[in-house]
């Protein structure tokens, strides 16, 4: 995942950096709670920073952080002290800041003296607000510089900027502070075994003052309207338990974070999507949106829906080589506020992406299993076949058969891609391979394509489409092996370059092509054996790129690293190829890295063997929560459940292989489409109660798309012509 110029990385965080998130706003502080200038911090509303700086002095003392508590995705509570100027080590005076985010910043100080004497205090807060673009911060290339203007009143201080037509502004309120343009300032006297209170706002202008009492509560007690739409969609989504704790744990983080990172489409707001992680990516991305709803299937099918709709409302329509759009295309990512066009090429939408594009197609595939009405995924057809018309006309653009991808300026992307850093495809010896590029699990997502739209068009009786499809999906499969596949190392390779030799370094990308069925039968084993080789299994899950690659690095982004939704892909195809003990394998390791980390799987973290290193190494720009890696713990789980349904059918498969590890399993309210059921599990035994009427409960798999379409086929076979 990454944004236009990805390429550039994102620096430090700064030591202990705790992000908050709630829809598209994000809060990204240092452990005692501070807001630093020099760092890619600070709150964002609508992908502008709306606070640049909020440093918190008491005495003239910074705080010492002792605690940092993230209560819910968009409530922390900080805990310090006020360091003495005697030199004795205790402190008396102790600081809390409850501090929320939302549609922006409300933050509670309380100062507490545990002392047996008064304490005379000088509270200073000092403000900076530079409307920095998200891509800006992140890239530490602030460039744009503001003409400010700043109105401190009574209670509140207002910043205004204006750079070129565009206008910002700010509005802190602090009732019963001193209000200075650059700073907040409270003066007071804390008694002995006292305490002292003050509550902070920080909105963009333009919003009332008052509207901070709609998004969070002043005294930040009691549930906020975020609360209750965080649990109106917990009420909808199954309820779990499991017997290993720690695994139930990671699964509710999962669900916590889903909530979290959940947005609106401003155009329809009745539609969510969930998006991509904070704190960069608070916003819609085709590739990651697609892949996290389509992990979420089990737990809510809306949101692959609303992703669906979304994405079709955006999809391209003309030619346009700054931002990529191509007629038929799904778009990369889209940004929410104008001033973001300056990172996008001039316009709010990047369409950069090669895969988006095929993913988008075999996504309606799997919608359209979930019960939804026919009339509702007929609707997106349209949108499926134009999506096809660009792989034919424009992914495939040399005629080869194969998808490849060259951005079409100096600005876009290198890589196009999942793994989209500028040194993300190389050669075994380290060689970096040049566009245009065909990748290997691109052409299994245009396989998938295929055999999804096939299925669609023989399930409404277009057995004309339904062939040419299957043709093509046919000849593709068989020119992939025969292409790609390089038997003296025994695994495929992972791209085509320009001048179409295959790039031989061994990466995890081969493992998506399992789960799509384009693999030939023979080589699977051989792709199996070389994913759970030590050079590609750290023991946490497998590496990005080998350990005996060139380019290997345990500690980069796309080169070595371990990505908890690239594993979970893998997962589900080594179970699709029926390789569940190395399944079991990867999903057990990677649960059990999460403890490592308060239960949450980030983004990524450092590729170093686990008989090297006792616990996962994070990586230092990981974002956390991040969309993908938050529905990796129920991919895993539903995969080795090898639970699905197919509504239309009147089925629900469930064949479950777990772990002796996970323990018992109890889920109540899993969705079906026709009704929530309850579903036990312990190891391969299993239970499903509430089935409704013309549902049945099947042992084994959900057929493949491939296998539906072989019935669909000979189906028609059997049918007498008119």
């Amino acid at each position: 995942m990454a944004g236009w110029n990805a390429e550039t990385a994102a620096g430090p965080l700064g030591s202990g950096a705790v992000t908050l998130v709630e829809g598209s706003s994000f809060c990204i502080s240092s452990s005692n709670g501070d807001i630093l200038p020099g760092y890619p911090q600070g709150v964002f509303v609508q992908d502008t920073r709306i606070l640049s700086n909020w440093a918190l002095t008491i005495n003239g003392q910074s705080l010492e952080p002792l605690s940092a508590e993230t209560k819910e995705p968009y409530r922390a509570l900080f805990i310090g002290r006020v360091p003495r100027s005697d030199g004795y080590a205790d402190s008396p005076l102790i600081v809390e800041r409850l501090r929320e985010v939302g549609a922006g910043l409300l933050e509670q100080i309380t100062v507490r003296n545990y002392s047996v004497s008064p304490v005379e205090c000088l509270i200073r807060l000092s403000v900076e607000a530079d409307f920095a673009d998200v891509f800006e911060v992140k890239e530490a290339k602030i460039e744009r510089r503001w003409d400010e203007s700043r109105r401190p009143n009574s209670d509140s201080l207002t910043i205004q900027a204006l750079w070129e037509e565009v206008s910002k502004g700010v509005v802190i309120t602090a009732i019963g502070a001193q209000v200075e343009a650059d700073a907040l300032t409270y003066r007071t006297v804390v008694g002995p075994a006292s305490d002292w209170k003050a509550v902070l706002s920080v909105v963009p202008s333009g919003d009332r003052a008052d509207h901070v009492e709609p998004f969070m509560h002043p005294d930040l007690r009691g549930p906020s309207p975020s609360d209750l739409r965080r649990r109106g969609w917990v009420a909808k989504i199954p309820v779990l338990q499991m017997g290993n704790h720690s695994i139930e744990r990671t699964l509710r983080r999962s669900y916590d974070d889903l909530g979290a990172l959940q947005i609106e489409d401003p155009d329809h707001p009745e539609r969510v999507v969930v998006a991509a992680g904070a704190p960069w990516f608070m916003t819609l991305f085709g590739r990651d949106s697609l892949w996290t709803s389509l992990m979420a299937l089990p737990v809510d099918p809306s949101l692959a829906l609303g992703t669906l709709q979304t994405l079709a409302d955006r999809q391209g329509k003309v030619v346009d080589p700054v931002t990529e759009e191509e007629p038929g295309k799904i778009l990369h990512e889209v940004r929410l506020d104008v001033s973001s066009g300056l990172a996008l090429g001039g316009k709010s939408a990047y369409y950069g992406s090669v895969d988006a594009t095929p993913l988008f197609v075999m996504m309606l595939g799997a919608v359209s299993r979930w019960g939804f009405s026919p009339d509702t995924t007929a609707a997106l057809l349209p949108h499926a076949d134009r999506a096809l018309a660009w792989i034919r006309d424009y992914g495939d653009k040399d005629g080869d058969g194969f998808v490849e991808y060259a951005r079409l300026n100096g600005q876009g992307l290198i890589n196009q891609g999942w793994k989209d850093s500028w040194d993300g495809i190389n050669f075994a010896d380290g060689t970096l391979a040049e566009p245009p590029m065909a990748l290997c699990e691109v052409q299994a997502y245009v396989y998938g394509a295929y055999v999804s739209r096939a299925w669609m068009a023989y399930d409404v009786g277009d057995e004309s489409l339904g062939a040419e499809l299957m043709d093509r999906a046919e000849r593709l499969k068989k020119q992939f092996n025969e292409q790609f596949w390089l038997p003296e190392r025994g695994y495929y390779a992972i791209a085509l370059d320009r001048d179409k030799r295959p790039v031989d370094a061994c990466a995890s990308n081969m493992g998506h092509c399992l789960w799509f069925g384009i693999v030939d039968d023979d080589k699977a084993p051989l792709v199996v054996e070389r994913l759970m080789s030590p050079e590609m299994f750290s023991g946490w899950g497998i590496r990005t790129l080998a350990s005996d690659m060139g380019a290997y690095n345990p500690a980069s982004y796309h080169n070595g690293s371990v990505w908890p939704h690239d594993n979970a892909i893998i997962v589900m195809g080594l179970v699709r190829y029926g390789f569940v003990e190395q399944a079991q394998r990867i999903a057990t390791a990677l649960l059990e890295g999460a403890e490592y980390s308060n239960g949450r799987l980030p983004e990524l973290f450092c590729g170093f063997d686990r008989g090297q290193v006792a616990q996962p190494v994070p990586y230092p720009t990981a974002c956390s929560p991040q969309a993908w890696a938050a529905t990796a713990p129920i991919a895993l789980v539903t995969s080795l459940m090898r639970y699905d349904a197919h509504v239309s059918r009147g089925g629900l498969w469930l064949d479950p292989a777990l772990p002796e590890s996970f323990g018992q399993l109890h889920i109540t309210n899993a969705p079906t489409g026709r009704g929530p059921v309850t579903i036990d599990v312990l190891g391969s035994e299993c239970t499903v109660s509430g089935l409704a009427e013309g549902l049945t409960l099947y042992r084994g798999h959900r057929p493949w798309m491939t296998e539906l379409v072989d019935q669909a086929r000979q189906h028609s076979k059997r049918m007498p012509r008119g």
